[in-house]
């Protein structure tokens, strides 16, 4: 059974709370495909509507935690010593699009260590949880990452630039490199499940660029837990922080990381 401390049993349970709400609106999506504008605004309002459960459960739960959520940002309270770091939404293209590939990102900081983490995918239902020092998991399932040790076994999932996001062609360099590498790549876009499917050894590896903290928090502390290895695409320790991120277990991770940073250098 997975271990739930008090403070993650606060956020399954207000991740529980509003998914059902975001399920109800992933619903209404297909009434409104018939209009260009209709959805888009319907997806800001249900990504809003999330964000406000989710900060009125666990405020109420945890009076005086700091917050750093996607749509609101920083959200100062007493207790300077943590902090719920939230993605009311993550995969937004994805719940746009009616593709029922989304989730709801918590995480928690005390001290400025992750404690405590979940991911939500409220359409399968499947919670992915995990507490420092006690492990990762999968509803009830415990979570180890995938084994394997080379390459060409293994499937590795990344991001791809957007419209208006920098960075297209480093990644065509590198995402040319990692294809004719492994065995193949794939892109499901949310970050937040990228990483959660690692941990779950779906995936044996993910790598991103320009994420920010509430994409990937969550999912850091998950794939530790699961015995993986987190850095930066630099090799380093501020993943969190800088926005650029490689996972994967212990011998596929400097595999990757040569790789990438090869890819840089040819590509200039």
């Amino acid at each position: 059974m997975p271990y739930l401390s008090p403070a993650l049993n606060v956020m399954t349970t207000a991740a529980r709370k509003a998914g059902r709400a975001l399920i109800r609106d992933f619903g209404e999506l297909e009434n409104l495909q018939v209009s260009l504008k209709g959805p888009a605004d319907f997806v800001t309002s249900a990504d809003k509507r999330t964000e406000r459960v989710l900060i009125e459960e666990l405020s109420r739960a945890r009076p005086g935690y700091n917050f750093l959520v996607e749509e609101s940002g920083v959200i100062e309270g007493p207790d300077k010593t943590h902090r719920f770091i939230i993605d009311p939404l993550d995969g937004t293209t994805n719940f746009l699009h009616s593709v029922p590939h989304f989730a709801i990102s918590i995480a928690l900081e005390r001290e400025g260590q992750l404690t405590s983490a979940l991911v939500y995918n409220p359409v399968t239902d499947e919670m992915y949880t995990a507490e420092k020092g006690h492990g990762a998991f999968l509803n009830d399932k415990r979570l180890r990452v995938a084994a394997r040790q080379a390459l060409a076994e293994s499937i590795v999932a990344t991001g791809i630039p957007f419209l208006g996001r920098e960075g297209h062609e480093q990644f065509l360099h590198e995402v040319a490199a990692v294809m004719n590498a492994t065995a193949g790549v794939r892109r499901f876009g949310a970050a937040s499940l990228d990483l959660a499917y690692v941990a779950a050894g779906r995936f044996d590896g993910f790598w991103e660029r320009g994420l920010k903290a509430w994409d990937v928090a969550a999912g850091i502390l998950l794939v530790r837990e699961a015995g993986g290895f987190v850095s930066d695409l630099d090799g380093g320790g501020r993943a969190l922080d800088s926005g650029h991120i490689l996972v994967a277990n212990d011998i596929l991770h400097p595999q990757l990381l040569k790789l990438l940073k090869a890819s840089r250098r040819t590509g200039g």
